[in-house]
């Protein structure tokens, strides 16, 4: 039953980072996602490496909902490739996870236009 469940990881700057979690909570795609600011992100881009200020999403959500956020972030991410990653929830709280998947099963996914 819980590998139905999933976490997703996003960085985004911070306004982005807001308005992403909010189309998410909206649309039904996640239950819940956490804000967390302060993030120093390191990378290689364009044969240079880059550093930028973000914001992680942590995005509690079911596997099945995954396409939908991916495309919830090609309308909303300012990002060419925005850090998207699905990790599997193999445990947790029952009651947790009944709230998770009723939160994302009782609505209809439109996808927002800016």
């Amino acid at each position: 039953m819980s590998e139905d469940y999933a976490v997703v990881l996003i960085s985004a700057p911070s306004e982005a980072g807001s308005l992403i979690a909010r189309a998410l909570i909206e649309n039904r795609v996640a239950a819940c996602v956490q804000i967390i600011p302060g993030v120093t992100t390191t990378y290689w881009w364009k044969d240079k490496i880059e550093y930028d200020e973000e914001v992680l999403l942590v995005v509690k959500t079911l596997h099945s909902r995954f396409e939908k956020i991916e495309l919830l972030l090609k309308e909303l991410h300012p990002y060419d490739v925005p850090e998207l990653l699905l990790l599997p929830i193999r445990g947790g709280s029952e009651k947790y996870l009944n709230w998770l998947r009723s939160s994302v099963e009782h609505g209809e996914f439109d996808v927002p236009t800016l």
